[in-house]
């Protein structure tokens, strides 16, 4: 779990979804872990699901392409007023249900 500046967030965020296998996922959480956004690899075919929480709840399935553009608007929606977000890259995304993460 590595805390990093918001402005690199989306880069480091999108970097890291290049290189994940299917059943793994990155998550960028909020310092106190109540809002996040957990991106998860599809089926292999350039697709990602993208689940948010915190102010806005709801999952999205997006291409790779929409991508960059979809975590732009929801890391100002979530994350209005922080500098240092929380980037995590998970074995899969039920990791991040029953860990310690999520209250």
């Amino acid at each position: 779990m590595a805390l990093i500046p918001l402005d690199s967030a989306r880069t480091r965020t999108l970097r890291l979804c290049k290189k994940i296998a299917p059943p793994a996922a990155v998550a960028l959480l909020s310092y106190k872990k109540d809002r996040g956004v957990l991106v998860c690899s599809g089926n292999g075919q350039g697709e990602y699901e993208v689940r948010e929480y915190g102010f806005v709840d709801q999952t999205l399935v997006v291409e790779w392409d929409g991508l960059g553009k979809l975590l732009k608007k929801i890391i100002k929606r979530e994350f209005p007023r922080s500098r240092r977000v929380r980037l995590l890259k998970l074995a899969s995304s039920e990791q991040l249900r029953i860990s310690q993460y999520i209250r």
